[in-house]
């Protein structure tokens, strides 16, 4: 099995019957979707949050009650990968465009696990370019603002135009390079009108999963504050 799929099943692991459990997006979580398809099918009890309208259909696929962000208080494990995570817990997500959904449904929930292959476990953030979340209106004026911090902002394409979220807005990828100063630029990215969500998850998981060859290894945040 890769690295990505022993690390799912291993935070599968952490499912417990009549949860309300956060179902994350991209290839990585991929795994945990199909995991908890196995589970519900042998009689796991549970309601999911999809993070993206691809991972509620994925989802629906196996059978795994959904239900809305908005029928639920509160969400016990919210359960997902990362494009980058370094030594401090913090994390670069959203190369799949769900950033924004990604993030509530991770503040929402009591627990938090990211899950990874070996690749993505890094001595400094900022290789993968950081996403961010952005109004179409005025999208230009976004843009020439990240320009002016020297963001290297690029606004995310398709083939018949720009890439749009689930929440019909663009995504722009800012090519800053490894080693960027986390705390100013998040703070100058909530400054600017239009900005609605950045690609940094600081310090939000209770652990880490990481597939390393055949095996994997269970990371504790023991800096996280909530329980």
């Amino acid at each position: 099995m890769t690295e990505k799929k022993n690390a799912a099943i291993k935070a599968a692991e952490y499912i417990e019957d009549n949860m309300t459990v956060g179902l994350g997006t991209g290839s990585t979580a991929y795994y945990v979707i199909e995991r908890v398809g196995e589970l519900v099918k042998h009689g796991l009890n549970i309601k999911a949050v999809a993070t993206s309208l691809s991972t509620a259909n994925i989802a629906s696929g196996f059978n795994i009650p959904l239900v809305s962000i908005d029928e639920v208080e509160r969400i016990d494990l919210a359960i997902d990968g990362v494009d980058e995570i370094d030594g401090g817990f913090n994390a670069i997500k959203g190369g799949g465009g769900a950033l924004f959904r990604e993030k509530m449904v991770a503040a929402l929930a009591d627990r938090v696990i990211w899950i990874m292959d070996s690749s993505k476990v890094v001595d400094a953030i900022g290789t993968f370019p950081l996403p961010v979340e952005i109004l179409t209106y005025g999208y230009n004026h976004i843009l020439r603002k990240l320009e002016l911090l020297s963001l290297s902002p690029v606004l995310r394409l398709k083939s018949d135009g720009p890439f749009l979220t689930d929440n019909h807005n663009y995504i722009v990828d800012l090519h800053i390079g490894k080693g960027f100063d986390i705390k100013y630029v998040s703070e100058q990215l909530k400054a600017i009108p239009g900005v609605l969500e950045t690609g940094l998850f600081l310090n939000m998981c209770d652990r880490i999963i990481v597939g390393i060859k055949d095996e994997v290894k269970v990371i504790e945040n023991p800096g996280k504050l909530r329980q």
